[in-house]
Parts: C-alpha cells; structure tokens; sequence
C-alpha cells in the first residue's frame, strides 16, 4: 500500500465521505436534480468536480487505491469546500506534506470558491498575490488558457512574464511595456504585504533581479502599487483581440485575488466573449500546452 497504512487508509476514505455527505450540490453549483436518495453529494459528482475518474474516488472512499498525488488532494479539498484545517488533516492523512501558502497546491477559502463558481457566464480565476494561478472557471481557460498546470517558480505568470517569451503572446506587443512596469509595481506591493519570515516572494524577486534586465531596470524605479482594476488587450488565438475590464476581489490576507474579466465599453468584446462558450477550450489549451518546455510539470487535473 504504497507510504499509507492501511488504518490511514480507512480514516481517509471516512473522512472523504462525511465531508460529501454535508455538501449540498447547490452549495458547488450543481442542479439538486429528482430522486436524490443520499445526502449531500454523489460519489460521481465529487469525482467530477476534483477532475478524478469515479472508479479511482470510489476506492479513495472505501479505504483503497493508489495514494493520492498532492494535486489531486488540492484538488478534492477545492471540490469538498474543506476549510483550511480540514484541507491540512487531508494532507497529513494521506501522508503528503502540507503544501505551502502562495503554491500551486495552495488552500483556496470556501466562500472565494463560492462566488468563483457562481460566475458561470463570465471568465473569471483565484491567484495567489505573486500571480500563480490556483483555480480557473472553463470560460477563464478558454479565454487566457490553462494557467494551472505550471510548477516551482515557473508557476508565477509575472516570472513567465519576464523569462518565457511565449507568456508574452497573451498581450499585444504595443502592451507589453506597461504590463511589465504593472506586473513589477505590483509584485513590490505583494512582497511588502508579506510576513517579515516569509522568503518565497524575495527568492522570486532575487531570481528575476538575476536574469531578467528589463526586470532589475523597473525594480530600480520603485513604483508600487497592487493591480486592483485594469482595462486589458488580450490576444486569442481563435477569436482574436478582446479588450476587457480585469477586477480582483482581494482576500483577508492579501494572499489571493478573484479575478473576474468583463467586455469593455464601447468595443465588440461581449460578443467575443459569448463566442468563448462556443470555441471551448480545446483550441486554447493546445496552444497554452504548446508554450510549456518538457520539463514542466503535467497539467493538473480538475479545478475543485
């Protein structure tokens, strides 16, 4: 049984299951539906809100399988509303550690989820204050690609930014210069935010001080300021360029922004978006898929 005892194994598949069955499938936007004999979630609908096959979960459930991945345990947290305490018992049951705030993998507050999944006709996506992506609506993926599936420092869209050229293709090229002076300014206000132990947010700054020169230019300015609201030019691959309003909903914390995208006034971007249902995903994700070297991590599965 792979690093889990079979007693970790038994816990973990009852707690799974008492946190499904205080769930109500409008408490994560999903129809009540006729002739529902179980309380709170189906085993199937759990799967597929975590992105997990139903066969693999039912396992999970009953105290068998595989040891969940750390990416998959980030991903039943989001699709089981944990709270934060719950979401580290999950961890430590499944013998993974607990991941650390500003992740990938990093606890995403119920209520954001909430609201994340109530916005079902716009694009919208929770990121940590350094900009690594943590959870994506299917229209946020259609319109910006799927932005989850990137790991270590890379996962940071403003460290893309400033070492990957392809992360540049979402903008246009007349754009870029004030993106980078925002995503800098930015990025200085979020590191001052931050607890004086903290070392994740200087350890991205030394690294782009380090290898970016346009990065260490604009550093040297000391312009600050967080990115509240923004009126952007986004290039899509499928339907073209799309002007929109880009809004953040800030944490308690500071910690993480819900980012919502609206059509801008006076241009044809609602139309463009009311496309994005249509177009899908597909296109996007071959082309966000594309832009990753061999030596990133495998997209992480389901969204929670």
């Amino acid at each position: 049984m792979d690093r889990m005892s079979a007693v970790k194994y038994a816990e973990l598949g009852s707690f799974l299951r008492s946190r499904r069955e205080r769930i109500r499938p409008a408490d994560v936007g999903l129809p009540a539906g006729p002739r529902r004999r179980v309380p709170g979630l189906r085993r199937e609908e759990v799967a597929h809100l975590a992105g997990a096959s139903v066969d693999y979960y039912n396992e999970l459930e009953r105290g068998a399988g595989s040891q969940p991945s750390e990416q998959m345990l980030a991903a039943l947290a989001r699709a089981l509303r944990l709270s934060a305490d719950e979401r580290d018992y999950l961890y430590r049951l499944a013998d993974r550690p607990v991941p650390v705030p500003g992740g990938p993998a990093s606890h995403v507050h119920p209520g954001m989820l909430d609201l994340l999944d109530r916005m079902t006709s716009t694009p919208a996506q929770v990121i940590t204050d350094l900009h690594v992506t943590l959870v994506q609506n299917p229209l946020a993926v259609a319109l910006l690609g799927d932005q989850s599936g990137y790991r270590g420092p890379r996962a940071s869209f403003v460290h893309r930014w400033f070492t990957e050229p392809e992360a540049r293709l979402l903008y246009p090229e007349a754009d870029h210069a004030y993106q980078s002076r925002s995503f800098v300014a930015d990025l200085r206000a979020a590191a001052a935010r931050r607890d004086a132990k903290d070392t994740e947010a200087g350890a991205m700054v030394r690294t782009l001080l380090g290898v970016s020169p346009e990065f260490a230019a604009l550093w040297a300015d000391h312009d600050v300021a967080f990115r509240r609201h923004d009126r952007k030019r986004l290039v899509h691959p499928v339907i073209g360029l799309v002007e929109v309003n880009c809004l953040n909903l800030f944490s308690e914390d500071g910690r993480q922004r819900l980012l919502w995208f609206t059509p801008a006034v006076g241009t044809d971007s609602a139309g463009l978006l009311e496309l994005l249902s249509v177009v899908g995903t597909q296109e996007v994700s071959e082309v966000s898929a594309a832009t990753r070297t061999a030596g990133s991590s495998p997209r992480r599965q389901g969204r929670g």
